[in-house]
């Protein structure tokens, strides 16, 4: 039998009728209203009709995102598929995963990421932070670069590792840019800012961490009962202690992609299943492993062919 992992992605994979491929599902309706209930409005109305800048904002797109992968997922496991032997998630999606291998309950979940999105909205203000993605330079020039734009004043760092010559940076939008420049002049084949409203996974976002540490004191976490590959330490841990300290880093520490992926694939995977909207994860894997078979669930299509082939 095929050894597989289900990857949830993160912010940014959000889009409008993100779900209404999901329509009829029973399972898929009840976790978004259960959501709805966690937020007090209804989320299922946002992700099908937005408007698209109301999804779009962080204090939205984080429990939208990961409502929509553990939705996914529940519908998986109630079509009958398997377990998966590992799971993970990009950024955000690590909470979808800890819902999956029952470290969080839901309905703590959903409240949870959205207050992770308003601290880290809030620790640097708007218009002060930015990211950006870097094209066709090794991890150590897109580093070297960052240092040498910082040299000039202001923070920017690597913060997504996301796929072999693609690194996002993070940091003061100034040294962002001036990072961006520097990048180019060392060869790389674009290096443009993103759409985002904070410089996520940056030292910046020390003071978001703080204040999810405060908050995560107050919720309950079980040992995981699927093996989980963390974000921040390309770790499997078990001590739930352990593992709400390594998302208290996580808000304000690089995520490590590529090495999880490669983790995976030196630990036996052949498969990897995206779970939830969209494909990016997918394609990624593709580019750091030719060996891991990339998949994708986005809706009840995707979910009964995987079931097929997985069976």
């Amino acid at each position: 039998m095929t050894k597989f992992a289900f990857v949830f992605p993160g912010q940014g994979s959000q889009a409008m009728a993100m779900m209404d491929g999901f329509a009829g599902n029973p399972v898929v309706a009840q976790t978004i209203a259960e959501a709805s209930d966690a937020l007090g409005f209804d989320i299922g109305k946002l992700m099908a009709e937005g408007p698209k800048e109301e999804l779009d904002l962080t204090t939205n797109t984080q429990p939208v995102m990961l409502t929509a992968g553990v939705a996914a997922y529940r519908a998986w496991i109630a079509a009958g598929g398997a377990v998966p032997s590992v799971v993970a998630g990009h950024s955000l999606g690590e909470y979808s995963a800890l819902v999956a291998a029952g470290v969080i309950a839901f309905k703590d979940a959903v409240p949870l990421v959205r207050f992770r999105a308003q601290a880290m909205q809030e620790a640097v203000p708007v218009g002060q932070g930015t990211m950006a993605v870097v094209l066709g330079l090794s991890d150590d020039d897109v580093r070297a670069a960052c240092t040498e734009a910082a040299a000039a004043g202001g923070v920017v760092e690597a913060v997504n590792f996301n796929a072999p010559a693609q690194v996002v940076i993070a940091g003061e939008t100034a040294a962002v840019e001036r990072a961006c420049e520097i990048a180019k002049g060392k060869g790389a084949k674009r290096a443009m800012r993103l759409p985002v409203s904070a410089p996520f996974h940056s030292s910046l976002l020390k003071p978001a961490s703080d204040r999810l540490r405060d908050y995560l004191a107050n919720i309950t976490f079980s040992a995981p009962q699927i093996q989980l590959i963390n974000n921040v330490d390309v770790a499997v841990l078990n001590d739930p202690a352990a593992i709400k300290d390594a998302l208290v880093r996580q808000a304000a520490a690089p995520v490590r992609w590529v090495e999880t992926v490669q983790k995976m694939g030196a630990d036996g995977i052949s498969k990897l299943v995206e779970c939830g909207p969209g494909k990016v994860l997918m394609g990624l894997t593709k580019r750091i492993d030719g060996n891991l078979v990339g998949d994708a669930i986005y809706d009840q299509a995707t979910l009964e062919r995987v079931l097929s082939e997985l069976k």
